[in-house]
């Protein structure tokens, strides 16, 4: 019997869970980078190095790393309107996702925004303080508002 050639294995659509796995480690990667600063490159080089890396979609790892740290400033400003308190008091974890969840939102429309927010609860639940999953959500949910109007209106 032949071995079949990986050489000729059909490309595969990245599945729910290594698109998990890139919200998670991008999300280490903007909490790195807001606790102890750094360059793109070298923070994207030491996550990659990780056991977890190889459970990814690498591409769009690098993209919600790389674009989020590119439109910080911007992200930022979209955000600040939606808290209740100044963005530097947010704990470093909250900071990180709800960065992501709002690049998610602003430069991936082909993503359900139900799903972005759902991801981020579950990363919040994870990482975050007691009642982090409910913040997070909160502001997602008037930035979704904001930046998805139409697929929020429509109940998409």
């Amino acid at each position: 019997m032949t071995q079949p050639n990986p050489a000729t294995k059909p490309l595969t659509k990245p599945t729910r869970s290594t698109r998990r796995c890139s919200r998670k480690l991008a999300m280490q990667g903007l909490y790195q980078w807001r606790v102890a600063g750094g360059t793109v490159e070298a923070i994207e080089a030491q996550l990659r190095d990780g056991k977890e890396f190889a459970k990814t979609d690498q591409d769009f790892f690098s993209d919600l790393l790389r674009g989020a740290l590119a439109k910080a400033a911007e992200l930022e400003q979209q955000i600040q309107p939606c808290l209740d308190r100044p963005l530097k008091e947010l704990s470093p974890v909250e900071f990180a996702i709800l960065l992501l969840g709002t690049y998610e939102l602003a430069d991936h429309p082909e993503i359900p925004y139900r799903a972005v927010i759902n991801e981020a609860v579950e990363l919040a639940k994870t990482y975050g303080g007691t009642d982090g999953h409910k913040y997070v959500n909160g502001v997602l949910d008037k930035l979704a508002a904001k930046l998805r109007s139409s697929e929020v209106n429509t109940g998409a």
